[in-house]
């Protein structure tokens, strides 16, 4: 038999003897301790965060916490929540906010709960948060940052982004920088297929963010309005749920009565399946002595649900928030 022949047969073998690849596969996403299938993902709260530090770009470093006093301090309330049946968590953290994959994942496996972490950068608070190489860079060299996260994985880890977080300043007209960072996960949507999940606020801009992702070919069904909750004008969201962008209601571990008012409007509008859930509670914060106040994880499942099911919320309804939508919106696409 040819040699050639030999060698591309063996090859086939050991790809098929391996896991299935991460990436550009419909049917997987990443989380920090490896591929899963996205079948898997189960219960789920797609805006959390484990340890956040507000310090800023210029002064980050991982020298700022100990690894084993914040897993000492999170651990409990992961496994306070994994009672509820949550299976899967998406840690919001951006770079440059104390976003650590390695704390991620030993968090995820003393915990049992698949962990996902991301790629892109944090533009709001007037670029606090930035890296000085966001100023300077195109968004084709952002990109090429990101997409090489995805590829190869964090600084050497072989950890890999599950999905693209960015945000940007409310603003009438997007800053210069802003759109290069929507254009940069734009680009980096394209190339691996991670959705895009933006800390905005108001519909007023993301949908500049939307309108920019669609000049460029991207479908608003690879964006999250994170954050929607700040919109008061009900009528947007049924705007954004009819161009297909997720509604992200991401503040539930601080308040109650705004989330039941939306989702009310959602089921009887008909648009429940364009809308994503969770608390953006935690964290552990450096800056404060034994990481400070932890807010948990459970609003959803102790006060939430008990007051919607009383408005004629269903198990269905809870299963499309919790399971079918987060599925759907972090699947990773070619």
């Amino acid at each position: 038999m040819p040699k050639l022949l030999i060698s591309i047969l063996l090859s086939i073998l050991l790809a098929s003897c391996q896991n299935p690849p991460s990436n550009n596969i419909d049917d997987y996403l990443n989380t920090v301790t490896g591929p899963i299938s996205i079948d898997s993902i189960g219960l789920t709260l797609i805006h959390e965060h484990m340890l956040v530090d507000f310090i800023g770009a210029d002064s980050i470093n991982s020298d700022r916490w100990n690894r084993d006093s914040v897993v000492a301090k999170v651990l409990p309330f992961l496994l306070e929540v994994k009672k509820h049946g949550v299976k899967t968590i998406l840690d919001c953290t951006p770079s440059f906010l104390a976003k650590d994959v390695l704390l991620l994942k030993e968090l995820s496996e003393k915990s049992g709960i698949q962990i996902l972490t991301n790629t892109g950068y944090y533009g709001a608070v007037g670029g606090k948060y930035l890296p000085e190489h966001a100023y300077s860079e195109s968004a084709e060299d952002l990109s090429s940052r990101w997409i090489d996260e995805f590829e190869n994985g964090f600084e050497g880890t072989g950890i890999k982004p599950g999905f693209i977080k960015i945000s940007v300043n409310e603003a009438d007209t997007l800053s210069e920088v802003d759109q290069k960072l929507v254009k940069a996960a734009g680009l980096t949507n394209q190339k691996t297929g991670l959705t895009i999940a933006s800390h905005t606020g108001t519909w007023k801009t993301a949908v500049q963010e939307v309108w920019i992702l669609q000049e460029m070919g991207v479908d608003p069904s690879e964006f999250v309005w994170v954050h929607a909750q700040a919109e008061k004008d009900f009528s947007n969201y049924e705007e954004a749920a009819k161009l297909g962008v997720w509604i992200s209601l991401d503040g539930i571990g601080w308040a109650i009565d705004p989330y039941v008012k939306r989702l009310l409007f959602a089921k009887e509008k008909g648009f429940l399946n364009q809308i994503l859930i969770s608390h953006d509670a935690g964290w552990y914060d450096p800056a404060k002595p034994n990481g400070g106040d932890f807010q948990p994880f459970t609003n959803i499942f102790e006060k939430l649900i008990p007051i919607l099911n009383e408005k004629g919320f269903s198990q269905a309804d809870w299963d499309q928030l919790l399971i079918e939508n987060p599925q759907s919106a972090f699947q990773l696409k070619e």
